[in-house]
């Protein structure tokens, strides 16, 4: 529960959560609700809530405290406006959401407006949801546009999308090599269920696959069953905008380049418990976590395969395939990323507690749970952070966006939050000054190292704090230059601060016994120099010895005014230039004269042929530098 003292706690608050301050003095300043007070209300309830101060004047990114004079008669006013269906369409206030605050001598009211439910929204002003439904964005109100109410009121309708009955949808229409793979799965899985004795339709009418609607007569296959066991064609006759999707990308960066993908070629049948089979081999590829024993037996199914799979299931059974988005899988190696169209039905602090659940396809999630793939409703979400807690990762990171398409994200991050690892690479970016940092300091450059970017709202989700409290830390380590701020007020992010970093270049030993650079017809030939890579890392053209810059300059002499070079030949070069020590992506970029992310695919490849090394095994180093040198232990 947050408790608001000050100023500077409202402040805080406006951070990391939807704030709206209303001056609500009224003609005779004595206090009166705003015209738009029930267009903000609509707005905070149908999107994830948020917060109204009465009393308060919002000007310049400050704000002024005004008051107000008769609070009790405002929130009388509130509350029978609140209870008028001619004014709105429901009440989601409790009598506690709604308190009165004495701040620097003047009382002001706080009204915290709970997101509404599913069966609750659409929440709108006066009598049409069509022209009196508001959502909230950035932090403006704006009226919902028809398509947006009508997906509310349909949701709402709706307790699951994938029990309709397809009239005219049968067997045919089924992928009988996807259907039988499923049923021998539950055969391996549970030998005497009662289902296996059923012949292929009551097989599928007892998983929710097919079905009758006792209204009309129709019988055929459900939306389930189609999804979950169809061909890709009569999928789309149903679903136009279905798309499935699983990428592999190369780097720890955001960035739509692929090494390997997956998704309705017509080479498969592009249905989704193919497209889970397929994709979780994916998934667990060179899965680098330790195995745990179980009876004394090697286990092979740890916690973090179990939340990988969880993960994946929960895109697909929560997916709201009508929408205009695909589902997206995305393996980087610093991460996995889930993505469904469909915001979360929950809320979201409600979803990781556990407990409750509202699945938008229950049957699709019923098949899982069959087969032993899913875990019970309302555990899959809490299971997945726990495990990435017990490996000390990163807090997975489950958010909504909702800006063009209603969009549901999952991030799982790879990297140890605590490793040596990271501690060092944090010490050598900030030195002595580090060890003088509290855990909880070092907690959130931690995660701002392994995320590159965080928030205030992301840090009151890692840390058990009051909002002005994460405050004040965000704020001391961006003046101590820790971290870096961008923006203002909630649209605010930190990044490490990295700037003016040096690196120390004592200890660099340069002979004159020869080195022959040949980059196929590049001969660089000198009468010799071996830089000695103990550790030495360049990321600036006057850290490296002048000696060695000479060297580099006869290496890169042959392509210094061409403007298109293969890469074959730039990989050699690179791999050149890498013998004299650690040099990064930004160096290389500048020394060859290309640009730096062509530089860093070029990294990106020969570092996946073995041919240059990393100083740091964590890809989204700030620091991070290449050599083409073995380590002496290697």
């Amino acid at each position: 529960m947050i408790i608001i003292n000050s100023k500077e706690d409202i402040l805080a608050l406006k951070e990391s959560f939807e704030v709206e301050f209303k001056k609500a003095t009224g003609k005779d300043g004595k206090g009166k609700l705003p015209n738009d007070l029930l267009e903000t209300y609509s707005a905070m309830a149908n999107t994830q809530g948020g917060n109204i101060f009465l009393g308060i004047e919002e000007k310049d990114e400050n704000i002024h405290i005004i008051g107000i004079k008769n609070p009790e008669n405002v929130i009388k006013e509130l509350f029978d406006i609140l209870n008028n269906p001619q004014k709105i369409s429901l009440n989601i206030l409790k009598n506690e959401d709604v308190q009165i605050l004495n701040i620097e001598q003047k009382n002001i009211i706080w009204i915290k407006v709970p997101r509404a439910s599913r069966k609750q929204r659409p929440i709108y002003k006066g009598q049409n949801p069509l022209i009196g439904t508001y959502i909230r964005q950035g932090e403006g109100d704006y009226k919902c546009k028809p398509e947006c109410v009508k997906r509310f009121l349909a949701e709402q309708i709706e307790d699951s999308r994938d029990n309709e009955v397809l009239k005219n949808f049968d067997l045919d229409d089924i992928e009988f090599s996807t259907f039988y793979a499923y049923r021998n799965i539950l055969k391996s899985h549970k030998p005497n269920h009662p289902f296996l004795e059923l012949n292929d339709i009551e097989f599928l009418r007892s998983i929710g696959g097919y079905g009758k609607n006792r209204e009309t007569g129709d019988v055929g296959l459900t939306k389930a069953g189609l999804l979950m066991f169809g061909k890709q064609q009569a999928i789309e006759e149903i679903f136009p905008y279905y798309m499935v999707d699983y990428q592999e990308r190369p780097r720890a960066v955001t960035e739509k380049r692929w090494i390997d993908r997956i998704y309705p070629d017509g080479t498969w049948s592009g249905n989704i418990f193919d497209f889970y089979r397929k994709v979780i081999v994916k998934l667990y590829e060179n899965l680098k976590v330790p195995f745990s024993l179980k009876n004394a037996k090697r286990e092979e199914d740890t916690p973090i395969h179990q939340a990988i799979r969880e993960a994946l299931i929960n895109a697909l059974v929560h997916a709201d395939y009508s929408e205009r988005l695909s589902i997206l899988i995305v393996k980087r190696p610093d991460m996995f990323g889930f993505r469904n169209p469909g915001l979360m039905r929950i809320p979201i602090e409600i979803a990781i507690k556990g407990g409750e659940s509202d699945c938008r396809n229950r049957n699709i999630q019923k098949m899982f749970m069959l087969i032993g793939y899913a875990e019970k409703a309302g555990s899959g979400i809490p299971k997945i952070f726990q495990s990435w807690k017990k490996y000390n990762f990163a807090k997975p990171l489950l958010y909504e966006k909702n800006e063009h398409h209603p969009q549901t994200l999952l991030e799982l991050r790879t990297i140890n939050l605590f490793s040596e690892e990271t501690i060092n690479e944090l010490k050598s970016v900030f030195g002595h000054r580090f060890n003088e940092l509290n855990e909880q300091e070092i907690t959130i450059l931690a995660t701002t190292y392994i995320e590159e970017e965080i928030n205030h709202k992301r840090i009151l989700e890692i840390l058990d704090m009051h909002p002005s409290d994460v405050s004040n830390i965000l704020k001391k380590l961006t003046e101590e230059e820790f971290l870096q701020k961008n923006g203002v007020g909630k649209g605010s992010t930190y990044k490490l601060n990295t700037e003016g970093i040096r690196v120390s270049t004592e200890g660099i030993t340069a002979s004159t016994e020869g080195i022959t650079a040949s980059t196929e017809g590049i001969t660089a030939s000198t009468e010799g120099i071996t830089a000695s890579t103990g550790g030495v890392r360049f990321y600036k053209q006057e850290e490296i010895p002048k000696e060695i810059l000479e060297e580099i300059k006869k290496i890169i002499a042959p392509i210094s005014n061409k403007q298109r070079v293969k890469k074959e030949i730039m990989h050699s070069l690179i791999i050149e230039i890498c013998k004299y020590g650690y040099f990064s992506p930004e160096l290389l970029s500048e020394i060859l004269k290309r640009h730096k992310d062509t530089i860093k695919d070029y990294i990106s490849e020969l570092v996946t042929k073995g041919e240059l090394h990393p100083y740091f095994s964590s890809p989204n180093s700030p620091r991070q530098a290449y050599t083409s040198k073995r380590k002496e232990n290697e």
